[in-house]
């Protein structure tokens, strides 16, 4: 089995495609000074750009957990990732509260993605 890793830094993999499926790193916002909505738009824009990376695209995103620092912030959360989604292929998600590494981060969000064949 070949693995694939996508977008290294120093501790992890940004994404990592193995076994036919893309782990998707949690993400969070390149611009911490957003509100909640626009550091979600910013998180979709890296993880649109990882599964082009690995020769998809969010068609074949299987499952996502969002976690926010802030369960208050789902209604700003909800309009990017509505703005976004392909709504006739909508992936399962799960949304939880969570305290973050960086106190500056609203959203993080990682997800499960089919590998092109």
């Amino acid at each position: 089995m070949t693995i694939r890793r996508i977008a290294e830094e120093e501790r992890l993999s940004g994404a990592v495609v193995g076994g036919g499926v893309i782990w998707l790193a949690g993400q969070v916002a390149d611009d911490t000074s957003l509100d909640a909505e626009g550091q979600t738009a910013d998180i979709l824009r890296q993880i649109d750009a990882l599964l082009a990376e690995a020769g998809t695209d969010k068609r074949a995103l299987l499952s996502i957990t969002v976690v926010l620092a802030d369960i208050r912030d789902a209604p700003a959360m909800n309009r990017a990732w509505d703005a976004w989604l392909d709504t006739g292929n909508k992936p399962a998600r799960m949304t939880i509260q969570a305290p973050l590494v960086n106190p500056a981060w609203k959203v993080e969000i990682t997800g499960v993605a089919l590998a092109p064949r």
